[in-house]
């Protein structure tokens, strides 16, 4: 019986043309954005300042516009009445190191912003070992029409990935205790799933438990927590919490010595992130 004529099989001569135009296919993502003038002057602002040159843009009869440096493509089409708040749409974007990228972003963003935007949108999260990305390194881009923009590391070839529940690639970091999985699983909850409330209220109340534990939790291990905590209030709009939790982490990594690198990281890495934003 005819299975059609549009299709091909695996091994046959469609199939290898296929497999040919896969290989030198490239993929275009499709985001929304407000349908003005003025949203779409934003939005070549924006990726202009983040590295992104403006390869296309329509005005009429209804609006586009494109950006683009090697293989990272998107275009935005104007949509009447967007609003960025509930914005569903996102796209991955795959590159061999995620700190060039995010340092090149952030750049653009100090340029327009004078800081780096932590909440509303836009903002952007710093790049992180994802536990629900297989350990790799990943943040995340919200532009001003509040698209999530997730830019990951490529897995090394050959690499092989545990999988859990569902068929999910994961990664538990070596060495680690239950604060330092908390703190991953926060990051799960508010880096990917854009849950700040619930990842703040998670990684407390296991840091609470850690401190009223019989052994204190290890500063390498309650540094990061603190850091990310004081990130999560920035995030959720409570700049005197992240004053409060900058102040402990700092005594923390003040009282470890010169020894206790990870602490003094995670200390200046939370400088770093709230200070614009704390008063």
């Amino acid at each position: 019986m005819d299975g059609g004529t549009g299709g091909g099989t695996a091994g046959g001569p469609a199939g290898d043309a296929f497999d040919d135009a896969a290989e030198r296919a490239f993929l275009v993502a499709l985001l929304p954005c407000g349908d003005s003038e003025a949203d779409q002057d934003a939005m070549v602002a924006f990726w202009s300042a983040l590295g992104l040159e403006v390869t296309y843009r329509q005005r009429r009869p209804y609006r586009v516009v494109s950006f683009g440096r090697g293989g990272i493509q998107l275009q935005y089409y104007g949509m009447p009445g967007w609003d960025p708040e509930l914005s569903h749409s996102t796209c991955v974007v795959v590159v061999p190191d995620t700190e060039p990228v995010y340092e090149t972003f952030a750049a653009g963003l100090r340029s327009l912003y004078g800081r780096l935007p932590a909440s509303g949108a836009p903002r952007v999260t710093r790049p992180r070992r994802r536990a629900n990305n297989a350990g790799l390194a990943g943040f995340s881009l919200v532009d001003p029409a509040g698209n999530w923009v997730r830019v990951t590391r490529a897995p090394d070839p050959g690499t092989e990935f545990a999988t859990g529940e569902g068929g999910t690639a994961t990664w538990t970091p070596g060495g680690g205790g239950a604060l330092a999985r908390a703190t991953e699983n926060a990051v799960v909850l508010a880096d990917s799933k854009d849950d700040v409330a619930q990842a703040r209220r998670a990684l407390s109340g296991a840091v609470r438990r850690a401190r009223r534990g019989e052994t204190p939790p290890a500063p390498g291990e309650l540094a990061p927590a603190l850091a990310y905590l004081a990130e999560l209030a920035v995030r959720a709009g409570d700049p005197l919490a992240a004053r409060d939790l900058l102040t402990e982490l700092e005594a923390l990594a003040a009282g470890t010595g010169e020894a206790d690198e990870a602490v003094r990281a995670a200390a200046a890495e939370a400088r770093a992130t709230v200070a614009d934003a704390i008063p």
